[in-house]
């Protein structure tokens, strides 16, 4: 775990594992994204997620409301990412004013977090390929001979990503004051509509 940090704190990227799928992370630095979205071949206008240990972490970086406890509370840790205000402007590749967040579940990712900082939590893959579900084998799917990808050691779950919600408060309209599904994944649509209709 030493090294990965030291790795991953230098700029360069790691792989680690989650509830699905192995992320692949970097902190949330210009250059290190240069790195992992060329090592991803993912277009630069498709922002990442950030993984967090925690939402004090994430307090960090972005706005949290109260409701967003209440909902990571009632649903099982690390099927959620929340699409948050972030409290000052990000590389736009994290989304720039609006900044997605997850915050995982697996321990060894929270060791990591805890130690590092806000990591990006993207599927390391490249862009459109099937993902690999052991993390080492997935870091070094995506070494070439110029750049290396160091991957820690744990072989994640699979099956469907996080379920991507919008927090109403990321809203530019007041008369769409309402959570948004974004992208439906381990928690379904109908359960997060469900859970709002509840809450209000």
């Amino acid at each position: 775990m030493d090294d990965a940090v030291e790795w991953v704190l230098s700029g360069k990227c790691i792989v680690y594992p989650t509830s699905t799928l192995p992320a692949l992370g970097c902190i949330p630095d210009s250059r290190a994204l240069d790195e992992l979205f060329e090592i991803k071949s993912r277009a630069r206008d498709a922002p990442v997620s950030l993984g967090v240990a925690n939402l004090n972490q994430a307090s960090s970086i972005v706005e949290v409301p109260p409701g967003v406890h209440e909902i990571l509370e009632d649903f099982p840790e690390g099927s959620l990412t929340i699409v948050l205000n972030a409290k000052k402007e990000m590389d736009p590749r994290l989304g720039g004013q609006k900044v997605a967040i997850r915050v995982v579940s697996d321990l060894t990712a929270k060791e990591l977090l805890l130690r590092t900082g806000p990591l990006t939590a993207t599927s390391a893959n490249q862009s459109g390929e099937e993902a690999r579900l052991h993390c080492i084998e997935a870091a070094d799917s995506l070494c070439t001979p110029e750049k290396n990808v160091v991957g820690i050691d744990g072989i994640c779950q699979g099956g469907l990503p996080s379920t991507l919600i919008a927090w109403p408060t990321v809203s530019d309209s007041p008369e769409s004051w309402k959570i948004e599904v974004v992208r439906e994944g381990k928690i379904g649509s109908e359960e997060v509509f469900a859970w709002w209709k509840k809450r209000t």
